[in-house]
Formats: structure tokens, sequence, C-alpha cells
């Protein structure tokens, strides 16, 4: 059997080993290559540490206006619409006209109740006719006469009686006949008096209230017919017309809405903003839409509940950050400001 031999190089060292001086030099390499690569890593970090500052958080709000739902009380047929979408109106502008058949009816029986009620007060007023007063003084004379003539005859009866030329009989019939006469004058007297007095006082003062009740009937009419035309109550400019022409409305239907010329901006906010934030304060701000910067006053803050928190993400040493509304109008007009812009606030102006 052939003994094997272990293959040598030249320097006599076996075939296939590695030179350890060539490995340790290789590792020596690597480490400081690694540390190198490490120390450049941890100086960038303090560098970006020292110099790169976080970003403030960016509180970011959006235009805001009053808007008005333009109703009336008269329900109908809408007639006219004298505007369109997106038009700009004055104070007092006429907006829309309704027509209703059925309160101009309620109109004319209302003028015809005042017009019977006028007239019956006017009658209570004049008293009772002079045709009537004419008969009652004429009965009243007639009465007079009646009685004057059955005095005398009693008064000659009494004579007659006195001289025991006529019975007591005759004597009792003569008185009993004045008696009656003396009291149908006074009541023809009394039929007299009432007719040139004329009406009760209480029939005048029912006929007069009569009168009030119909003259507040039309009144009534009238108010509502002053909605059949529908006015502007500002200036602003019409965002949202509902109805068409010929079409109908309810009682308290809203027919437009009207955008007034108040525009500001609202903000949601932590409460750890507020500490320089007051009402009266004035905010600096952009519109990013108009590329401008502008000033706006405060004029409302209030917090938006519990359900607006800001939830503390650390189980200690944060908390729960409320949120508060804040409003802001501009000091000056801004031209092309508009509802539903973008507000970014970028400090209070010191």
């Amino acid at each position: 059997m052939a003994s094997s031999a272990n293959n040598t190089n030249s320097a006599g060292q076996p075939t296939g080993a590695q030179d350890p001086e060539a490995v340790t030099r290789k590792d020596r390499l690597l480490i400081s290559t690694i540390i190198v690569v490490l120390f450049i890593v941890a100086i960038l970090a303090v560098v970006g540490f020292l110099c790169i500052k976080p970003e403030p958080d960016t509180v970011q709000g959006q235009g805001e206006a009053t808007e008005i739902r333009i109703s009336g009380k008269l329900p109908g047929r809408v007639a006219e619409i004298y505007v369109e979408e997106g038009q700009h109106v004055k104070a007092g502008d006429t907006l829309v006209r309704i027509n209703s058949a059925l309160v101009d009816a309620r109109m004319e029986q209302a003028k015809a109740m005042e017009s019977v009620a006028q007239a019956t007060n006017r009658k209570v007023d004049a008293g009772t006719r002079s045709q009537i007063i004419e008969g009652a003084r004429d009965l009243l004379n007639q009465a007079t006469a009646a009685s004057g003539i059955a005095q005398k005859t009693y008064e000659r009866m009494q004579s007659l009686f006195e001289k025991g030329v006529i019975s007591e009989q005759k004597r009792d019939e003569a008185k009993a006949a004045f008696e009656a006469a003396k009291a149908g004058e006074s009541a023809a007297r009394s039929q007299y008096n009432l007719a040139k007095s004329g009406a009760q006082k209480e029939d005048k003062e029912a006929s007069s209230a009569m009168v009030t009740a119909a003259q507040s009937g039309v009144k009534e009419v009238n108010a509502l017919l002053e909605d059949q035309y529908l006015v502007a109550p500002c200036d602003g400019e019409i965002t949202v017309i509902y109805p068409n022409v010929s079409e109908l409305v309810a009682t308290g239907a809203p027919i437009m809405t009207l955008q007034k010329d108040d525009h500001w901006a609202v903000f949601n906010v932590r409460e750890t903003l507020l500490k320089d934030i007051r009402t009266g304060s004035v905010l600096k701000v952009k519109i990013p839409a108009l590329d401008k910067e502008t000033e706006m006053k405060v004029f409302y803050i209030k917090d938006l509940g519990t359900y607006a928190n800001w939830q503390a993400t650390k189980a200690t040493g944060d908390y729960d950050a409320r949120t508060f509304q804040i409003k802001a109008r501009p000091e000056k007009p801004i031209e092309n400001f508009r509802p539903g812009m973008s507000v970014i606030y970028l400090g209070v102006k010191k």
C-alpha cells in the first residue's frame, strides 16, 4: 500500500491553508470601516438633533358667513322670482312674489265684515229715526190733551157732586178716567224721551267693539299680504333658491338663502395654544387661495365639549387637552374672501 504525503508549497506550508496574518488584516479593516461608519452616523444624528427643529403644528381654519333663510307667513304659489343664485342684493330689494287666492278671498270677506260693522255703528250713533221721534211726540201731545180734558171733567164732576147734582159713582168714574189719562200721558212721555235718547250706552259700546273686531280682521289679513312680496333683510348674496316659479309653498317654508356680507374665520385649536389668545386678540393668518396674509380680530372663544378632547398618548406625564373653537373677523374687508376657504393661523400679533 503506497503511503500518502501532504502537498506543500514552496514555503513549506500545506497547500489550501490561509495566511493567518492576511486574515487578521481583513478583520481589522472591516472593524475599522464599521467603526468609521458608526462614528459618521452618530455625528450626523447629533448635528440633526441640534440643527433641525420640528416645525410647529399647522392650525387650519376656514371661512364662514351668516346665512338667512328667506321665508314668509303667506301660503300660496310662487308667482315671480326677481333674483338669481349668486346675485348680490341690497337690503330692501324685492326677492319674490307669492300669490294666494285664498288670502285674497279672506281679505274681501274681512272688508265686507268691516263695512257691515261700520254701517251698524253709524245707525246706532245716529239714534232713533226722526219719523219715530215725531210719532212719539204726537202721541205725547195726544195723551197730554186727553189728560187735560179728563182733569177738567173730573173737576166739574167734583163740583156737581158737592152740590148734590150727581151721584158719587159719576164722580168716581170721572176721577178714574182722569187718573188713566195721567198714566197714559206719563207712558207717552217716557216713549218720547226714549226715542229722543236713541240707543243705550251698552248698545253703542257693543257696536263700537264690533267695528274694532272687524278692523282687526282686516289688519290680520293685511299682515299676511305683506309677505306677498318678500324683500332682502340685509346686504348679501343669494346662494340657494329652493322652489321654482308656479310651485306651491307652505307657511314658513324657506324660499331662498341669503348669505350676509359678514365673513369671518373659525379655528378648532387645542387649549395649549390659548396661552396668548383671548377675545380681542389680533391673529396673523394666511389665506392660501388668495395668496394673502392678513389680520383678524378674535370675537368668540368657546370649548367644544368632551367629545372633542385630544386624548393623552402616555400613561403618565401627559393629560387630555380640550378643543376650543375660535372665531375671528377681518379688521378690513378682504376682497374675494368666501366661506369655505382655508385660513392658516400664523400667530398672535404682538
